[in-house]
């Protein structure tokens, strides 16, 4: 069994098979950051975790793949367009200024038909009135005000938007404009609203130093690595066009669009990028060590934005390893075109600027990946006895502050250049010193790995199934409150939980006859579909002059039976009906009718054997049963049949007519008066 496992991709191993003391070189969930799209979402979650804005080192991003996201984009490359209208307007009047004026012009000659140069040239381009101008300032103003809140109390119908019709207006005069195709007459006149403009806008909104003035933006796949598919555009149209056009798949249907760097910082008139490492191992607490070499990835093409090719703007190196240096290129590059960052910091030095990578550069790129990790915390499934090394791609701009691109995942290892085959071999061999060696010996050498954040460990709140429970007091209905019954005697053994044993009804004494009944008719319903089965018990026969009846029930009644006191439903279906028709009391025909009782209020609450329900105890009278009803039994007596009711077939043992009613009792007692006669007997 392996111990340690070191993988590129992380889908070979199951990771959720593994011992725990098995060590793998990846964690699970990690898009959230590793992704073009999961970085670009969730990054602008930062200042709930951090204060700080995602927006002064992570160039602004949206995704392409929803309506909403795609408004945000157009939203915001129509501001750009409008700062750009009006940087044009500083920088236009500023390189004029800068400018020596000829003799001609210290002389006076201001007529532009003899001027040679740029001036000269714009009588020869369109001419764009200062209109334009004007609402390119308007709509920075509407952006300042929603920046500064101004437009909280103002309702939306209020607000005086631009038509479609004049952004596509206002952004094809810009197309013309940047492109050196028109110029806007008599702007000088604007220099001063143009400038106090742009200062407001640089205290608001961080990135305008790299907007430049072309509006480009790079247009990525949202889950693709090594630079594939991405490319370069300056308008509008022409990416929603790609977007649009994409017929792939849901799952790759995923474009992601960020604002373009026009202003990096070039090494001898060459674009690079920076790749970083840093390795975590534990996300709680969250522990990040950060590498403290990096190495340079140059183009192998000089800088250009007139030109938008990959060539130029992509310094990946799966990228420009397939393509040849351009020879107008600096030959102080390297052919291999990469610089560790130890050499970058001795050119850096050569230019007086030695102080930069340890007080600007190295310090931001720190807290970028800090940052980034934080707000990816929560979604990374962990595992304590995981690691992962990754490498973070960093651009930097004109001020050198370093601007994070992506992060990505298993970042090459592969020796294909002197730089890399240093760097990789060193950065694996650190790796295992931190993650293993410093498991036994926290003080063991880890080479040029520091650590750089470990945050307070969280502890998880206890949980424990077992102890689940629901508190309180149930609420139940109340219960009509019911006269008392004088004529019914009710033994002190009916509140206990134990089965009761019922005598037969023939034991019942007597009633005065023409009786009322003293209280109504209760209902009782059997909510057990599974009772056991009971035979109804039998009147006996009497003298003439004191003759019971007991009323039979026909088919008419629809598989009732009706007793008594209470109906019970017919068992000889398959299909057993569950509950008991409401009772109906029949009033006596004449003075030698039953006066039958009804059941006492507290019958429903009594507990029988496997929830069955008991009859309630008859009070003793003169007259003898040979034997106590039992379920599944007749009850013969010896002085008439049995009365059976709706079914003239004699039941199958067991097998009783109507509802069941479980009758417990002693078989063989003889009914001598005494209530004790009858004891529970057991279901």
């Amino acid at each position: 069994m392996p111990y340690f496992l070191w993988t590129i991709k992380r889908d070979v191993i199951d990771y959720h098979s593994l011992n725990g003391d098995q060590m793998l070189n990846h964690y699970w969930k990690t898009g959230s950051f590793t992704t073009k799209i999961g970085l670009c979402l969730n990054m602008r979650s930062l200042p709930w975790y951090a204060q700080a804005n995602p927006d002064s080192f992570f160039p602004r991003c949206y995704g392409l793949c929803t309506e909403s996201e795609k408004q945000e984009f157009l939203d915001d490359f129509r501001r750009t367009v409008a700062s750009s209208i009006l940087k044009w307007v500083v920088s236009h009047q500023t390189c004029d200024r800068s400018k020596p004026k000829s003799r001609r012009e210290e002389s006076g000659d201001s007529d532009p038909s003899n001027r040679k140069g740029p001036e000269n040239d714009e009588s020869k381009l369109r001419g764009l009135s200062g209109q334009l101008v004007d609402t390119a300032c308007r709509v920075c103003q509407a952006y300042l005000g929603q920046r500064e809140h101004e437009d909280i109390d103002i309702s939306e119908d209020a607000v005086q938007d631009l038509t479609e019709d004049e952004w596509k207006d206002l952004t094809q005069q810009y197309y013309a404009l940047v492109q050196g195709d028109a110029f806007i007459s008599n702007s000088r006149s604007h220099f001063s609203q143009c400038q106090a403009l742009l200062n407001r806008l640089t205290s608001v909104n961080p990135q305008i130093e790299i907007d430049g003035l072309r509006n480009i933006w790079i247009i990525k796949p949202a889950a693709k690595s090594r630079g594939r598919d991405i490319v370069c555009m300056s308008r509008v149209e022409e990416i929603l066009e790609l977007v649009a056009a994409d017929h792939l798949p849901t799952k790759d249907n995923k474009w992601v669009v960020q604002k373009y760097i026009e202003t990096p910082l070039l090494i001898y008139d060459t674009k690079f990028d920076i790749r970083q490492w840093f390795l975590v191992t534990d996300w709680n607490p969250l522990t990040i060590w950060f590498y403290k070499e990096s190495y340079l990835r140059f183009s192998t093409q000089r800088f250009s934005l007139d030109n938008l090719d990959s060539a130029i703007h992509l310094c990946n190196n799966s990228i420009q390893k397939h393509l040849q240096n351009d020879k107008e290129r600096s030959p102080q590059l390297p052919g291999h075109n990469m610089w560790t960052s130890t050499r970058f910091q001795e050119y850096l030095r050569r230019r007086g600027r030695s102080a930069v990578w340890g007080s600007v550069v190295y310090p931001a790129m720190k807290r970028a990946v800090v940052h980034a990790m934080r707000v990816a915390q929560a979604r990374v499934e962990p595992r304590k006895n995981s690691f992962e090394l990754y490498g973070a791609d960093f651009v930097l701009g004109r001020d050198f502050r370093p601007w994070l691109i992506e992060i990505n995942s298993s970042p090459t290892m592969h020796a294909s250049t002197p730089v890399t085959a240093q760097l990789c071999a060193q950065v694996q061999e650190d790796t295992i010193k931190v993650v293993v060696d410093r498991k036994a010996d926290r003080s063991c050498d880890t080479g040029n790995f520091e650590l750089l954040w470990r945050q307070p460990a969280v502890e998880l709140p206890p949980f424990h199934a077992s102890d689940l429970c629901v508190e309180g007091v149930s609420v139940r209905k109340a219960r009509k409150q019911m006269p008392p019954i004088s004529s019914f005697s009710c033994s002190s053994s009916l509140s206990d939980s134990q089965p009761l044993a019922v005598r037969c009804p023939s034991a019942t004494p007597d009633p005065a006859p023409g009786r009322p009944p003293t209280a109504p008719q209760q209902d009782l319903k059997l909510r057990n579909e599974k009772v056991l089965p009971c035979t109804l018990p039998a009147p006996l026969k009497r003298p003439a002059q004191r003759s019971h009846t007991v009323q039979s029930v026909h088919a008419e009644s629809g598989g009732r039976v009706e007793f008594p006191s209470c109906h019970f439903q017919h068992a000889d279906s398959k299909a057993l009906k569950t509950g008991l028709s409401k009772a109906e009391s029949n009033p006596p025909s004449d003075s030698d009718s039953l006066d039958v009782h009804p059941l006492l209020p507290v019958l429903p609450s009594v507990k029988t054997v496997e929830g069955t329900v008991a009859q309630p105890p008859r009070p003793p009278g003169n007259s003898t049963c040979p034997s106590v009803c039992l379920p599944g039994a007749a009850c013969s007596t010896s002085s008439g049949p049995l009365v059976r009711a709706e079914s003239e077939r004699q039941p199958e043992p067991g097998q009783g007519w109507g509802h069941p009613v479980p009758v417990l009792g002693r078989p063989g007692c003889q009914d001598s008066g005494d209530p004790g006669a009858a004891v529970p007997g057991t279901g």
